[in-house]
C-alpha cells in the first residue's frame, strides 16, 4: 500500500479547517488588485484547478493576512501534493493564529515529505501540551509510515480507547492482524466492537473476511445474520444484496446444520424450494410431499410433479401399491417439455428395478447420461438395465466403471455388482 494513502488520517483530522471559504469574507469590499485576484482564485476553485487555487489565495493571504485566505491556500496544496508549499503555509498558521488544526497540517506536510523524525518531533511537543486521541492517532500514523509497528500499535491504542473510532479499530486490527501476528488480539477487538455497536458495514466486512480466512463457518454465520437482520427491512438496500445476504446464510448452515439452514428458512418464509430440496436431504420426506403440493396447486408448475412422485414413492410402505400414480406423475413430468436428468433417471430405474417396462426404462436413463456422462448413479442404473435384460457382458463393463469409482461401500452398488458377477459369470461358462 502506497505510505501516501496512510496519511488519510491526517486529511480526515484536519478537513474541518480547510473547507469551503466563508462568502461573506469573500465578498467584503477589495481593493481592484484584490478583486481581480479573487475572481482569479475562484474561477480556479471552479475548474478544479488547485495550482491556480494554491498560488492566488496565497497572493490574496499576502495581500490581506485573511485567515481564510490562507486556509484556502493550504488546502490546493495538499491537493497538488505541494507539501513542501504547505509546510510553509501551516508554519505560518502555526506561528499566527491560535489553532491545532495548523499544527496537525504541519505534521501532515512533514510527515508527506518523509520528514519523520521532524513529524514525530512536532507531534510528540504537541502531545504533551494538548493531549488528545487525534494526536495519539497522527503519532500512530507516522511510525506506521516507517514499518515501525510496535511503536505505532502503542499510539493507535490509545487512540482507540479515547475515541472508538471505526477507522481508528481497522487500522489498530490491521497492524495486530498483518504486521504483528496477534490475530486473536485483532479478533477480540473487532468482536468486542460488534457486540457493544450495531454491525456496521466496515467492521463486519472485516471480521467476515478474517472468520473466512480461518474457515470459522460460526462466526460467518453470525455476522451474516446480524447484517441481514439489520438490513432485511430496510427500503435502502437493493433486493438482490438481501439475496446474496439470505444464499450465504443458507449455504454455510447447510455445510454446518442442515437443520438450522431447514429453520432459517421456515422462520423467513424464504425460497420454498430450496426448502423442499433440505426436507428431501434431511429425510423430512412427509414435509417435502407436502409443501410441494401446496406449492403445485398455487403454480401449476409441472415440474413439482416430479417431485411429488419421487417422494410418494419413497414415502410408501408398499411401493408397488403408489405405483400407478408415481408413474402417472413421472408421465405428465416429461411430457410437459420438462428436459430434467434427475427425474428421467429415477423414473428410468424405477421402471427397470420393477420390470415395469425395461426398455422404456433404459432409454429414459440413456437420455440422462446425454446430459451427465460420468453420472455414477445414471451408469449403476444403465448397468442394472442390462442385467434385467441378461446383457451381462454389456452390464459387467458399466458396472466396472462404477465400482472403479465408487467403491463397494454402498450397499445397492454392491447388491447389483454381485449380481451382474455371477450374471457374466454364468455366461461365461455356457
Amino acid at each position: 500500500m502506497p505510505s501516501y494513502n496512510h496519511i488519510i488520517v491526517f486529511i480526515v483530522l484536519i478537513v474541518s479547517s480547510i473547507g469551503c471559504a466563508n462568502q461573506s469574507n469573500l465578498e467584503k469590499k477589495p481593493n481592484y488588485k484584490e478583486d481581480l485576484t479573487i475572481l482569479m482564485a475562484l474561477d480556479s476553485e471552479k475548474t478544479l484547478n488547485y495550482s491556480g487555487g494554491m498560488y492566488y489565495y496565497n497572493e490574496l493571504y499576502k495581500l490581506s493576512e485573511e485567515e481564510i485566505y490562507l486556509k484556502k491556500a493550504i488546502y490546493n496544496s495538499f491537493k497538488l501534493k505541494d507539501f513542501k508549499n504547505a509546510e510553509k503555509l501551516t508554519y505560518e498558521g502555526m506561528q499566527k493564529f491560535q489553532s491545532i488544526s495548523y499544527t496537525y497540517e504541519y505534521i501532515l506536510a512533514l510527515s508527506s515529505q518523509k520528514h519523520y523524525e521532524k513529524a514525530l518531533q512536532v507531534a510528540k511537543a504537541t502531545l504533551k501540551k494538548s493531549p488528545s486521541h487525534q494526536i495519539y492517532e497522527i503519532i500512530g500514523s507516522i511510525y506506521y509510515q516507517q514499518k515501525n509497528y510496535k511503536e505505532a500499535i502503542k499510539y493507535y491504542e490509545s487512540a482507540y480507547a479515547g475515541n472508538q473510532n471505526e477507522n481508528t479499530l481497522l487500522q489498530l486490527v490491521n497492524i495486530l492482524y498483518n504486521y504483528l501476528d496477534k490475530k486473536d488480539e485483532a479478533l477480540a477487538y473487532l468482536e468486542t466492537y460488534v457486540q457493544t455497536n450495531k454491525c456496521r458495514p466496515l467492521i463486519c466486512n472485516k471480521l467476515m473476511l478474517i472468520y473466512q480466512e480461518q474457515g470459522n463457518i460460526d462466526g460467518m454465520i453470525s455476522i451474516l445474520s446480524r447484517m441481514y437482520n439489520k438490513y432485511k427491512y430496510n427500503d435502502k438496500i437493493q433486493p438482490d444484496a438481501i439475496k446474496v445476504i439470505e444464499n450465504l446464510i443458507i449455504s454455510l448452515l447447510e455445510k454446518k446444520d442442515i437443520k438450522k439452514a431447514i429453520k432459517f428458512l421456515e422462520d423467513n418464509q424464504l425460497d420454498q424450494n430450496k426448502l423442499i430440496n433440505l426436507y428431501y436431504q434431511d429425510r423430512q420426506l412427509d414435509k417435502a410431499l407436502k409443501l410441494t403440493k401446496k406449492i403445485y396447486k398455487q403454480t401449476k408448475n409441472p415440474e413439482l410433479l416430479g417431485k411429488i412422485a419421487m417422494y410418494r414413492f419413497e414415502l410408501a410402505p408398499n411401493k408397488r401399491k403408489v405405483m400407478k400414480h408415481v408413474i402417472a406423475n413421472f408421465e405428465l413430468a416429461l411430457r410437459s417439455g420438462i428436459n430434467n436428468a434427475g427425474y428421467q433417471n429415477y423414473y428410468g430405474y424405477l421402471l427397470i428395478d420393477f420390470d415395469i417396462d425395461v426398455e422404456k426404462g433404459i432409454t429414459l436413463v440413456k437420455e440422462a447420461l446425454k446430459k451427465s456422462p460420468s453420472n455414477l448413479a445414471y451408469l449403476d442404473s444403465l448397468a442394472w438395465g442390462y442385467y434385467k435384460q441378461k446383457r451381462c457382458e454389456k452390464a459387467y463393463q458399466i458396472m466396472s466403471q462404477v465400482v472403479s469409482r465408487a467403491g463397494l461401500k454402498d450397499a445397492e452398488i454392491r447388491l447389483h455388482w454381485n449380481k451382474i458377477k455371477d450374471c457374466k459369470g454364468k455366461k461365461s461358462k455356457k
